[in-house]
């Protein structure tokens, strides 16, 4: 259990300045979907941070390519990582509560409010 929490821990701390960076920007792009179209375009900061999230480059105008596949492996490590971390997150709720059904309510209204919203915004 102190092995569980120390490797959630540090994965969540290690990982939390680009989770935070890719949750701003995607919250950023959820109430502002426009955005530009070309690989790398250059533009403000705001253009160049969003650039980073979607293709996964920092536009620069000294660049003549360029190559997302060593910041890819980063993003692929940081989602396997927070997978694990989610998984020991929940294993630790149920292992350290007393009441076991508020863990299970809060995991079912996780899934279930998110699909509810989406469904409430379709028109037909």
């Amino acid at each position: 259990m102190r092995t569980l929490r120390k490797v959630h821990l540090y994965l969540g701390c290690f990982f939390a300045p680009l989770l935070l960076f890719y949750l701003s920007t995607g919250w950023y792009q959820t109430l502002h979907p426009n955005r530009n179209k070309g690989l790398g375009e250059k533009g403000d900061w705001v253009t160049s941070l969003r650039s980073v999230h979607v293709d996964q480059v920092y536009p620069s105008e000294q660049a003549v390519s360029y190559s997302p596949r060593l910041y890819r492996v980063l993003v692929v490590i940081m989602c396997v990582s927070l997978l694990l971390t989610l998984a020991i997150g929940v294993y630790l709720a149920f292992r350290t509560s007393r009441k076991q059904w508020p863990v299970w309510l809060s995991i079912a209204l996780g899934f279930l409010i998110p699909i509810l919203l989406l469904r409430l915004g379709q028109h037909r």
